[in-house]
């Protein structure tokens, strides 16, 4: 059985930040891993979670860039990974796992957007193998630790952009039809969502539950592949063909703070495999207008069923 996309009126809103989020929480004792944990709303998370208590593990890929974001940080790690790197993910875990923790929170927030077209060395299109596939096998991996403790969660940040593509199946890696950009980002998106679907399906056995969480409309290091017509597109742009203003964003603060919430917060027991915005459990959306819900498409379980066996295969890791 899966839990229903229905909000549960948390009290909480767009405007919520992160530390608000935690409502005081204390988080000593607890070990969490957060990719992309040094920049943007990954970032934010990070220092939330480790200004709380948590003992809080960066893997990066740029480690300089980490270093310098991260310093001043008490109670960070960092660690060396490449999400696009299937060998870089296996000696993250390796290490880790050795270290004999258990592991409290997994939030599985690195991305990339709207990327020119790239394959790693197994040839595996760059948005669906760093967003989805790394995430995959590095959740896979750590799996044990996960479940060493009871109440683990695995928040994996997904986006309004699901809306952009289901998933492609038949194609998924661009092999047969042309590379389309925003359809290979929302096809990752629409991955980052049905992998919680299927994640806490497999969770809820060992006390393990999942989420994916659309953080809100924030300007981070997301846009530098962007030009004007990109921006134009994601809806950047006001009808003077200029930047809208930092008013019309959410930002770090607020944006990490879904993320977050989804992680601690005592008001998701007992729930999972749900998409959550704005501090809340979205609704299914029904307005292609509107800004907010999610689509039918990235909650089915059918599909999240059918990713999961496509996922295994690519990555040759399973639970």
């Amino acid at each position: 059985m899966t839990s229903k996309q229905t909000p549960i009126n948390s009290g909480f809103d767009g405007a919520t930040t992160a530390t608000q989020a935690l409502a005081g929480k204390d988080l000593h004792g607890m070990t969490a891993i957060v990719t992309g944990g040094y920049s943007g709303i990954g970032l934010e998370a990070v220092r939330v979670l480790a200004g709380a208590g948590a003992q809080v593990i960066v893997p990066a890929r740029d480690a300089l860039k980490a270093e310098r974001n991260l310093r001043g940080i008490r109670g960070v790690e960092l660690a060396s990974l490449d999400l696009f790197d299937a060998a870089s993910i296996d000696r993250f875990a390796q290490d880790f796992l050795a270290s004999g923790r258990a592991l409290h929170l997994l939030i599985n927030s690195a991305g990339i957007m709207a990327t020119p077209l790239q394959r790693n060395a197994n040839g595996l299109e760059a948005q669906f193998a760093t967003n989805h596939l790394g995430h995959f096998q590095l959740t896979a991996r750590l799996w044990p630790a996960l479940c060493k403790t009871s109440g683990a969660r695995v928040v994996t940040v997904s986006s309004l952009g699901h809306r952009l593509s289901p998933l492609h199946f038949e194609d998924p890696q661009f092999e047969r039809r042309a590379y389309d950009k925003w359809l290979a980002y929302g096809q990752s998106k629409t991955a980052n969502a049905l992998f919680a679907v299927a994640l806490d399906q497999r969770g809820r056995a060992c006390d393990v539950r999942a989420f994916s969480v659309h953080p809100g409309e924030i300007l981070t290091d997301l846009l530098r592949y962007l030009d004007k017509d990109d921006l134009a597109f994601v809806g950047a742009l006001d009808e003077h063909g200029n930047i809208r203003p930092a008013s019309h964003y959410k930002n770090p603060e607020q944006g990490a703070a879904t993320m977050v919430w989804c992680g601690v917060s005592p008001q998701l027991e007992g729930l999972g495999g749900l998409y959550c915005e704005d501090c809340d459990v979205a609704a299914p959306a029904h307005d292609e207008r509107g800004r907010n819900g999610v689509y039918p498409w990235a909650v089915d379980l059918e599909h999240a069923e059918r990713l999961w066996a496509l996922s295994e295969r690519l990555c040759g890791v399973t639970l």
